[in-house]
């Protein structure tokens, strides 16, 4: 559809750029996937790609898990701990419902952007950083900004470049596409042949 093909064009326009990329769409709408088309297709494929998912990890962790940490900066941190910026080194981080950063957080994230450096919890020396940022939000990230919840700046340093992901069901044609792609691999994967497209998917579109 011609929604799909202006989200992969902008994709492709900015794909080797160093620009921060802000990825908006609804749960299930395939965020990750066009973060990982963006780091697969670009100059940094061969290094890492590392997803957080900023609300799965537990608030007192997640600086440690994001930027690492010192040998006995915390209770129970009986070794130096690499954080996840720095296991991405030249390639991507992806930050998943981005919305869900705690406030406490949100400056230290800036800092990092801006700078390109991270410094470990419990450690003097700053670390140089060349990733690129990858985020992704299902809501409307300027709601928060109004409602106090969600930094503005952070917000306008992550959205160089905004890409949007169209429902499935703003885009119909694109079932049948959909449809034989998925059929295709689950006949590979139990030796069956493809699933046929029937009239029933007719009434979708």
């Amino acid at each position: 559809t011609p929604q799909m093909q202006h989200m992969m064009h902008l994709l492709n326009t900015v794909i080797d750029t160093p620009a921060d990329v802000m990825i908006e769409g609804e749960t299930g709408t395939g965020k990750e996937l066009v973060a990982r088309y963006l780091h697969d297709q670009s100059s940094r494929s061969n290094c890492n790609f590392v997803a957080i998912n900023c609300g799965a990890v537990p608030e007192q962790l997640i600086e440690s898990e994001l930027f690492g940490a010192a040998s006995g900066a915390y209770t129970g941190a009986t070794q130096s701990r690499q954080g996840k910026f720095e296991f991405a080194q030249g390639g991507t981080v992806f930050l998943d419902e981005i919305e869900s950063t705690p406030m406490s957080l949100q400056i230290k994230l800036l800092r990092v952007l801006e700078e390109r450096k991270v410094t470990p919890v419990g450690e003097n020396k700053a670390i140089d950083l060349d990733v690129r940022i990858v985020a992704a939000t299902k809501v409307d990230l300027l709601t928060l900004v109004d409602e106090g919840k969600f930094r503005a700046d952070l917000y306008y340093r992550l959205n160089l470049v905004k890409v949007s992901i169209p429902a499935l069901r703003d885009r119909k044609p694109d079932i049948p596409l959909l449809f034989k792609h998925f059929s295709s691999i689950a006949a590979t994967r139990f030796h069956k042949p493809p699933a046929p497209l029937n009239g029933k998917l007719d009434s979708l579109i």
